[in-house]
């Protein structure tokens, strides 16, 4: 038997599985979540003065003649850091970067400059990470992770300079990114594979809250490096939990170390409550299907237009999702309640998507397109509103509502690719498909931090830019085939199969797996091999019900 049918023995998702969704899906997405968004209240900037010739002057422009407001310029730039913190008047009652090293005026850029270097982390610890756990193992690999994130978290709270802070930031952002892609492979490899969109699910619903309780550990705690630190105490809680979970069993299987794969599969029985029983896996039988590579996805013309498509969609995904949650503290009132509604109001859109992406009047194709659209107008609207909208309708419908339904939209449709792009790759090149999707999706949260800062430029113009990205990449999302229902391509040849029905520079598969009464339709016509197949491909559509 293979790994799947022993699954099948052990239980696909019982009681031990759920304890350790809970750890990986559930209690390190609480924590990956403190991470990603950090920078949100550790980098908040408050109002403040500048103290010229000892008076305190309000920072706003056009307060002084020109004489004077150059010459202050030109003090400024010829200051050190603690000439200028001599000069600045802080009204807070919370400390952040900012405060302690001055990031204020031609500096402010250091703060988005930080944030942007965490997602570039998160870029490199996806590459480096998921090339080491295929070689060294899922378990081994996600351990080392998890500890030095947690070392160079501490990093962050401790910094002794800003230079010091942006680099452990961009040490966290690598381990953060690289441990959580790990994570997320082995609790899929622990469970039957009729419950991965569960377990990612469950995996979404925890980042969101997870936002949520940041905003109010930090309404509790106004130290920016206690919140630093604070933020770090559950992250040592998971590693001390994690020391004891197995190795992958499907790693093991495919490395053809089939006894520790066997003693893996009893242990998740054992505490499963499973009676004693025996486990002989058989190695895995020698392919004679060609390889594919990078090479195939550009030169193959179907799998060229997806490719562009979904790295575009998924970038927009990114750079909405997190400019939208970084934004959250400029949207008007207390900056810990707003990054707490834009961590809950992703709650409700989990559900909403999973159930319409099942429905046949809706599937991957209109519902991705309808969330990124309707979160591009929500966006666009934001730009019609009068300056002064605190009374009437206008303070309902406001920059703030409107980015709380552009936040929701967003969630959804990123939950959505997630499940889509696997659906459009063949087996033969699904890791490679996805992989490339999500290198275009951390640039995008790389560009994210800075979008909210156009705001100098024009006060709506980072909700213009997300209104055009989301609704250009709705309307491009149009152009992809829909796969509710359809049998998914194994070989890069099954694209060009009579099978599929073209449709402009697409292709989509004609045979569904029910009728429209909702009976299997009768396969005696193929061999038995194909029937296999054929029920195969099934399961895999269950994933998404």
């Amino acid at each position: 038997m293979d790994v799947e049918e022993a699954l099948k023995l052990v239980g696909e998702m019982g009681g031990y599985q759920w304890y350790l969704c809970f750890l990986l899906a559930v209690l390190l997405q609480l924590y990956a979540a403190t991470e990603a968004v950090l920078i949100a209240l550790v980098g908040a900037t408050p109002r403040f003065q500048w103290d010229r010739m000892g008076l305190p002057i309000s920072h706003s422009p056009g307060n002084q003649s020109a004489s004077d407001e150059q010459a202050f310029r030109d003090w400024y730039r010829m200051s050190n850091q603690s000439e200028r913190q001599n000069r600045v008047l802080f009204d807070s009652d919370f400390t952040s970067i900012a405060t302690e090293w001055c990031l204020v005026d031609s500096t402010a850029y250091r703060i988005n400059l930080a944030s942007s270097l965490f997602f570039g982390g998160v870029f490199f610890g996806v590459l480096l990470f998921g090339q080491l756990s295929d070689r060294f193992g899922r378990r081994k690999v996600y351990l080392i992770g998890l500890l030095l994130d947690i070392l160079f978290s501490l990093g962050n709270g401790i910094a002794p300079s800003y230079i010091i802070f942006a680099i452990t930031r961009f040490l966290v952002g690598m381990m953060n990114g690289g441990m959580s892609l790990v994570a997320f492979v082995l609790l899929n490899e622990y469970i039957g594979s009729s419950y991965w969109a569960l377990a990612g699910s469950i995996g979404g619903l925890s980042f969101a809250v997870g936002i949520a309780l940041f905003a109010l550990t930090g309404y509790l705690i106004r130290s920016w490096r206690a919140l630093a630190l604070v933020g770090n105490v559950p992250g040592s809680f998971i590693l001390l939990l994690s020391v004891f979970i197995p190795e992958s069993p499907r790693w093991l299987y495919a490395q053809g170390r089939l006894v520790e794969a066997e003693n893996a599969l009893y242990l998740i029985a054992k505490n499963n409550g499973r009676q004693k029983f025996n486990i002989s896996l058989t190695p895995r039988p020698q392919t004679t299907a060609r390889s594919a590579g990078l090479k195939d996805v550009f030169c193959h013309r179907i799998l060229l237009v997806r490719t562009v498509i979904m790295m575009y969609i998924w970038f927009v995904c990114s750079l909405v999702y997190y400019g939208l949650t970084l934004n959250a503290g400029d949207l008007g009132g207390s900056m810990y309640v707003n990054l707490a509604l834009s961590g809950l109001v992703e709650i409700p859109s989990y559900p909403i998507c999973i159930y319409l992406i099942g429905r046949k009047w809706f599937g991957r194709k209109r519902t991705l397109a309808g969330f990124l659209c309707l979160g591009g107008v929500a966006c666009l609207i934001v730009m019609t509103l009068p300056e002064k909208r605190d009374t009437g309708f206008f303070s309902i419908v406001n920059s703030r509502s409107l980015s709380l339904v552009g936040k929701l939209t967003i969630s959804a449709a990123f939950n959505i690719v997630y499940i889509y792009t696997s659906e459009l790759y063949p087996t033969v090149i699904r890791n490679l498909g996805m992989g490339l999707c999500s290198m275009f999706s951390r640039i995008g949260g790389i560009i994210a931090p800075f979008i909210p800062s156009l705001k100098y430029v024009q006060w709506a113009l980072p909700f213009i830019i997300f209104g055009v990205t989301g609704m250009s990449a709705g309307l491009l999302s149009l152009l992809l085939p829909e796969t509710l229902n359809t049998v998914l391509p194994d070989t890069i040849a099954d694209l060009d199969s009579t099978t599929y029905r073209r449709l402009g520079d697409e292709a989509m598969l004609l045979q569904p797996f029910k009728s429209t009464e909702g009976d299997r339709e009768d396969p005696s016509a193929e061999s038995s091999s194909a029937e296999e197949e054929f029920y195969d491909a099934e399961e895999e559509a269950k994933l998404i019900k």
